[in-house]
């Protein structure tokens, strides 16, 4: 354990991402305000101890390790806002324990999941290129190479979401939480298929039941893309996906909809039955995720089928009219370098998908994995610089642009997720969900709904995360949604 005390309240969670991405393996505990007096263990040997104080407009620093002290401040008053005073403390936190470790991290001292935002706002306020890039440098320590990627993103998202009629449009997702099987690093809301088949039907009726209120209450909004996710959304037999897209289409305007997007992550769940249904109902999007084209990662990480399985169901979902194939890739899972790696980016060379999703791997409390790494440790999850820059070299062959980004707590090497697509296959779901510009209704177990308003404020609503409690809390739901979408 590594421990952090501090006598402020306000900024654990920056604390501890910051401290973490330092310390990946490390399970570290931030202890604060009245907490932090009562402390009386340690750090674990070779770990330091940490102190942050504030103190009459400054900010202290302590570390303590073995033998060793070191003390370190920097200046705050009273005119400076929150996110000012959070920026100074991430700051002095990075610039010390860079200094320490000899690290230092391509994000710097940035800890959000949406780093994009930053050089959207900053384009926004009318910011030339070097000036947004010298502010990222200079405020957040970001490598040179990120904070490009950055703004690089965040020019693509513009020029898309300026097609866009934001206030008077939303976006649906539809949640189904069913797989064939629950992978090792999975902490979504996901349901093993042979324990849960009993559930579907009912699952489904609620679903409707939600469905009719969205579309009632949102009939006078143009409906931008759908997004049905999951779980896996074709687990579902092929009578039973035809009746949800079925529902969709009887319920809603499909008219003005730029993108309908379902996953088929798993190749095991893909049958030709099943695509003639979405083609059948206009699905122009669909992902095949393989996360990895190697057979004994395939089989440690939970995913029942092999690599040559994903190559079958990819030339099926091909020759089924799909136009628009997306295929999501998991960068540092267990046991992996940077050799399986390259089997795997050459396989999907060959295989030429109009869009890839590039993930790094991240350790959910809710997962299977973090069990795994607590008997195994996390040695053995490599993810690095090199392999990022070959899936981005890729990309690159295949003509791809990086066009959506976001990062995850406890990531592999503390890197982030790259959305990368051909010109006109940029998922716009995705855009969308990172800049946070438009009203998404969610719908399903697990998912959580997010109304923008006008002024630019975000107000949530979130489902029940089991499927039974679903289920049975429809009306709850519903309820939910009501006081959020019907309000002023």
């Amino acid at each position: 354990m590594l421990v952090v005390t501090t006598n402020q309240n306000d900024f654990e969670p920056d604390i501890h991402s910051l401290v973490k991405a330092f310390y990946p393996s490390s399970y570290v505990k931030v202890f604060m305000g009245d907490d932090a007096d009562c402390v009386t263990v340690s750090s674990d040997p070779g770990l330091p101890d940490i102190n942050i104080n504030f103190i009459e407009g400054r900010i202290l620093l302590m570390l303590h390790l073995e033998e060793d002290f070191l003390v370190n401040g920097i200046d705050i008053d009273e005119k400076m806002n929150r996110l000012d005073v959070k920026n100074a403390l991430k700051q002095l936190i990075y610039h010390c324990l860079s200094f320490l470790t000899a690290k230092e991290l391509p994000w710097g001292a940035l800890t959000g999941i949406r780093p994009v935002k930053i050089a959207m706002n900053l384009l926004k306020s009318g910011l030339g290129d070097d000036e947004i890039i010298n502010h990222m440098q200079e405020v957040y320590f970001c490598s040179n190479e990120k904070a490009l990627l950055a703004l690089e993103i965040a020019k693509r998202e513009r020029e898309e979401l300026g097609k866009i009629d934001l206030n008077n449009s939303y976006s649906l997702y539809i949640g189904i939480p069913f797989c064939p099987t629950t992978c090792l690093y999975c902490s979504f809301t996901s349901y093993p298929l042979e324990k849960s088949k009993h559930l579907v039907g009912e699952y489904l009726e609620a679903l409707f039941k939600e469905i009719d209120f969205v579309a009632d209450i949102y009939k006078e909004k143009q409906l931008t893309t759908i997004y049905v996710g999951g779980g896996t959304p074709t687990t579902l037999t092929a009578p039973e996906l035809e009746q949800l897209l079925k529902k969709i289409a009887a319920s809603f305007d499909l008219n003005n909809l730029i993108e309908f997007t379902v996953e088929a992550g798993r190749p095991d769940s893909i049958t030709r039955e099943k695509l003639l249904v979405l083609r059948k109902y206009k699905v122009d999007r669909i992902s095949v995720n393989p996360q990895s084209m190697n057979d004994k990662t395939l089989d440690l990480i939970g995913r029942k089928h092999t690599a040559n399985q994903v190559k079958e169901a990819f030339a099926l979902v091909r020759e089924s009219g799909f136009e628009n194939i997306n295929m999501d890739l998991i960068l540092g899972l267990p046991e992996e370098d940077a050799f399986d790696v390259g089997l795997t980016l050459n396989a999907v060379k060959e295989l030429r998908p109009d869009s890839l999703t590039v993930h790094s791997l991240a350790i959910k409390r809710a997962s299977k994995l973090t069990e795994w790494v607590n008997e195994n440790g996390s040695d053995s999850l490599n993810n690095t610089d090199e392999t990022m820059k070959m899936a981005a070299e890729l990309a690159q062959e295949l003509n791809m642009h990086p066009y959506y980004l976001y990062r995850q707590k406890n990531t592999a090497g503390n890197f982030e997720n790259v959305g990368y697509a051909g010109c006109g296959k940029y998922g716009l779901y995705n855009i969308l969900m990172m800049e946070e510009v438009q009203t998404i209704i969610a719908l399903g177990a697990g998912s959580v709904s997010k109304r923008v308003f006008r002024d630019g404020h975000i107000e949530r609503s979130d489902n029940l995360k089991e499927v039974g409690g679903y289920i049975a809390g429809i009306d709850e739901m519903i309820s939910r949604k009501r006081e959020l979408f019907m309000s002023s």
